[in-house]
């Protein structure tokens, strides 16, 4: 049934011939000698100046040959859209050529016309660059700049010029102008070339709206000029009309790629360095502003309601959904620095910020409405995006869209625009001051947000009351905005509803004041958590389950936003996915020219931080065990130095091969695969390099490779790095040949390695580097560890080692130190130690680096400990593990009572007097 209640016919192929178009049957009336010589297929750049130069040579002036070639593509068009069912990027690339191509004319026109009358415009000479000729960059907007413009579009244009000065004068050498004039004349040259409706029509309707200062502001600016905007005047709604903005014209320019200057201030303008959620107020205002205007022009005429392009669901609400979370992550995410919205939803897919479906959804949609919205404006040629009224024109749209009925039509355009709709809610449909659910959340009443904060008080716990008490008049929250200041009110109203229906701890609700009052400088962590209520609450278990994650979060506030992350909770950390992220940014830097050393070093600081925190995330909420944090934290480690080393490699001056031929052997906790939060990475480095200057090449490499990891930059630093365990430790050469590593460890020659260097070998591995040097350290570590050795001398030189440590890490008697203590964790890994260094040999079960607690069931099966001893020493561990995981993430001492650890130190005291031959714990 129609919606008037009348079944619906069904539609004929001849209903979806391209001459139902009135605008076509105008063309093909009016230019009907003029229609072949457009070369066969879809419009390009090619064949489209090849029909321009046509058109010149039968007379027509460049501005009637562009408005006749327009012509021209229009009527192709409407058949290979509507007729044989072109794909959707087919027409709008070659309506956006044709843009490209009439504004390269024109500029060239204007040009020619105003040298001859003032000469050209010139920058002023400097010391350091002679006078040249100044340049105009014409910057499409919106679809024109992403490539993706409609049929019967008007085309958003700002113009640019690089420097101011005056011209060089006619050719006798009068008439200077001001560049600023010059430019002002093109620009007025340009709209005349293009705009102006003659017998042919017109090219494009022009619109400059979009310039600083709207349609108040000079026809052109400086670059300089745009610079001081953006930082003084630049609106939030701004950012996203700049997000797809290009120079289009003139080709010169572009080819000579001189616009490169104007990159460097528009991306920081649209894309700031932090997660900006300030911009979700900003777009929701602007939409709200664009469907009342929708609303008012509908007011007399219903059918004007039915806009495909502004309407409930429409195209607008697509592109505002991608361009948010583009403009929202984009700062720290430059993978998502795109302007076509079909590639800009796979991106945000990509990243993680859509459900896949969801983004293949609206995608669909887009696709569906963009092709209605086309069909809409080859009618008449008319600039609307109104569904028509009349039963034939609807019946056209329905049947070059292939449907059988218009009944059919409707019912899919329906379920697109109820899919948009849906989605955009979700993401920006909340209220204004949005985001307090439930008890204690009030309106304004025209009070101050200090007022309100005063007036919640009396509903808060005692220790919360009296923190936010202290907020009233405290400088930095009288200091914020007073829609900021709402934004905090909103947030502890919703704080304070939680505490009341037992969704959140008081202890997270100081956690999470403690936490707000140093960030309260930073709006944007405001606009975040209001914004996104489940990142509050998923804050609020966080802050409440252990103390630390409050101290990351001050130090790393940006991390916030993973606990937006749909999946976070039930993925683990993926070193391919990571690295290939990482790549995939710094590809994207380099599209832009910002792959600058500071730049690479925040990205890998911001991704690390990142991925940290996901997994402490994990680790609090208990889905990790602490082995898999450590197992975790350890890959992490490895994959960011990874990536590291070959960037620094990469951009290494002096570098005299492709990849460099040197290794990473990983030592301690790093090579144990145990690293916690904040643990120090002990490293060896070695390269095996014939090369004269090796030794110089790889030396400076590794300090290069250092600073990077260790350097701190305003997103802080990623690891601490100890080279003390490299042969004679910290009085010998930061980067060692690998043959003088071997020759060290295997005792060849005077200079030879420590007992208590093999006790480190037996935790270390190969880490990253060359892959010939892998099988080469695994050789020398297994003959270090399986040499011959005298048992008891070992165990003296390990007891001796022990008694060393424990003296360092004085113990009261009457506590228990997790780690130091007489069977502490200690114990065990010295126990381990000797095991592998004394009995490896004998059974080749011992040699690999498996971890304490597998190598103690290994000696165990082998024999060399009592039955059941290797199993209960290594639970005590692993409990003993826990508690020190588990104390470190409180921020308390990792001392016990002394007789609450009798039961886990009692099977580890165990194993050391059979193991090291000593009558009960060590002294």
């Amino acid at each position: 049934m129609n919606p008037r209640g009348h079944a619906c016919p069904a539609l004929s192929a001849e209903q979806a011939r391209a001459d139902h178009s009135r605008y076509v049957q105008r063309i093909r009336r009016r230019y009907p000698d003029e229609l072949a010589l457009l070369p066969p297929g879809p419009p390009v750049r090619q064949t489209m100046t090849q029909t321009l130069q046509t058109l010149r040579q039968r007379g027509l002036a460049v501005p009637a040959a562009l408005r006749v070639l327009r012509q021209l593509v229009m009527e192709r068009l409407v058949v290979l859209d509507c007729e044989q069912q072109a794909p959707l990027a087919e027409i709008t690339r070659a309506v956006t050529e044709l843009a490209e191509i009439a504004l390269d004319e024109a500029c060239t026109l204007a040009f020619a016309e105003l040298d001859d009358l003032y000469g050209a415009p010139m920058t002023e000479a400097s010391p350091d660059a002679p006078a040249r000729r100044a340049e105009l960059w014409v910057i499409g907007m919106g679809k024109l700049g992403a490539r993706e413009l409609n049929v019967s579009s008007d085309i958003d244009l700002i113009y640019v010029y690089d420097q101011d000065g005056q011209t060089a004068g006619n050719a006798a050498g009068r008439n200077r102008i001001t560049n600023h004039e010059y430019f002002a004349k093109a620009i007025k040259h340009i709209y005349n070339t293009v705009g102006d409706i003659t017998e042919h029509g017109q090219v494009f309707r022009v619109d400059l709206a979009l310039r600083p200062n709207g349609n108040s502001g000079p026809p052109a600016v400086s670059l300089g000029a745009l610079e001081e905007y953006f930082l003084v005047q630049g609106r939030e709604w701004e950012r996203f009309a700049w997000l797809k903005s290009r120079v289009i014209a003139p080709a010169s320019s572009i080819a000579a790629r001189s616009a490169s200057a104007l990159r460097g201030s528009v991306l920081p303008f649209v894309f700031r360095k932090y997660l900006d959620y300030n911009v979700f107020e900003s777009l929701r205002t602007l939409h709200r502003q664009i469907r009342d205007h929708a609303a008012k022009r509908a007011a007399g005429n219903p059918g004007r309601s039915n806009d495909v392009k502004l309407s409930r669901g429409g195209i607008r609400e697509i592109e505002f959904t991608v361009q948010l979370l583009q403009v929202v992550r984009g700062g720290q995410f430059p993978e998502l620095r795109t302007r076509p919205t079909l590639d800009a939803l796979q991106r945000v897919a990509k990243a993680g910020l859509m459900p896949p479906a969801t983004a293949e959804s609206l995608a669909r949609a887009y696709e569906f409405l963009r092709c209605v919205e086309h069909r809409i404006q080859y009618l008449d040629d008319q600039q609307t995006h109104l569904m028509p009224t009349r039963d034939d024109d609807l019946a056209w749209i329905a049947a070059t869209m292939g449907y059988p009925d218009v009944c059919a039509f409707l019912c899919e355009l329906d379920t697109h625009r109820e899919t948009v709709a849906h989605e955009f809610d979700i993401l920006l449909g909340g209220s204004t001051q949005g985001g307090c659910h439930g008890k204690g959340c009030n309106g304004r009443n025209g009070r101050s947000a200090v007022e309100d904060l005063q007036g919640v008080l009396p509903s808060l716990p005692e220790a919360f009351a009296a923190k936010v008490a202290q907020w009233c008049d405290h400088p930095r929250v009288l200091a914020l905005r007073e829609d900021a200041r709402v934004r905090l009110v909103r947030l502890v109203e919703r704080t304070a509803a939680w505490l009341d229906e037992g969704r959140a701890s008081e202890q997270a609700a100081l956690r999470l004041a403690d936490w707000l009052e140093p960030m309260l400088r930073r709006e944007s962590y405001l606009a975040l958590l209001q914004e996104r209520p489940s990142v509050h609450e998923r804050l609020l278990r966080l802050l409440g389950a252990a103390k630390w994650p409050a101290r990351y979060l001050v130090k790393h506030p940006g991390v916030i936003d993973e606990l937006a992350g749909r999946q976070l909770m039930e993925e683990r950390f993926d070193a391919t996915q990571f690295e290939a992220d990482l790549e995939e940014r710094r590809t994207a830097l380099r599209r832009t020219g910002e792959d600058d050393e500071e730049e690479l070093l925040n990205l890998l600081r911001r991704a690390h931080h990142a991925e940290v925190f996901r997994t402490l995330a994990r680790d609090v909420e208990g889905v990790l065990t602490v082995e898999q944090v450590a197992d975790d934290l350890s890959a992490l480690a490895d994959t960011v130095l990874r990536v590291t080393a070959r960037w620094c490699w990469q951009r290494l001056k002096n570098r005299h091969r492709e990849e460099p031929a040197f290794a990473i052997i990983g030592y301690g906790k790093l090579g144990g695969k145990e690293l916690g939060y904040g643990s120090d990475l002990d490293i060896v480095f070695v390269y095996e390099d014939e090369d004269e200057r090796a030794g110089e090449i790889y030396a400076g490499f590794v300090r290069k490779l250092i600073n990077w990891l260790q350097v701190k930059t305003g997103e802080g630093d990623l690891f601490e790095i100890d080279t003390a365990l490299r042969p004679n430790g910290n009085s010998g050469l930061l980067v060692t040949s690998f043959t003088a590593y071997e020759d060290y460890q295997r005792g060849r020659g005077s200079n030879t390695a420590w007992t208590w260097e093999h006790q480190a070998m037996t935790r270390a591995r190969f880490v990253l580097g060359q892959a010939a040097l892998a099988p080469r350290f695994d050789a020398v570590r297994e003959a270090v560890i399986t040499a011959e050795r005298d048992h008891t001398a070992l165990a003296q030189e390990i007891r001796a080692m022990r008694e060393k440590v424990r003296a360092a890490h004085p113990v009261k008697g009457d506590q228990f130190e997790i780690k130091h203590s007489p069977g502490g964790m200690v114990d065990v890994e010295f126990v381990v130690q000797y095991l592998v260094l004394a009995h490896s040999a004998a059974h080749p079960e011992l040699r690999g680096n498996l971890g304490n607690i597998t190598l103690l069931r290994h000696a165990e099966s082998a024999g060399l400990l009592s039955p059941g001893m290797g199993q209960g020493a290594g639970d005590a561990y692993r409990e003993l593990r826990r508690l020190q995981h588990r104390a470190r993430l409180d921020e308390v001492p990792t001392q016990l009572p002394a007789a609450d650890a009798v039961a886990l130190a009692t099977p580890v005291l165990a194993l050391w007097r059979h193991v090291l031959g000593t009558d009960g714990a060590p002294a």
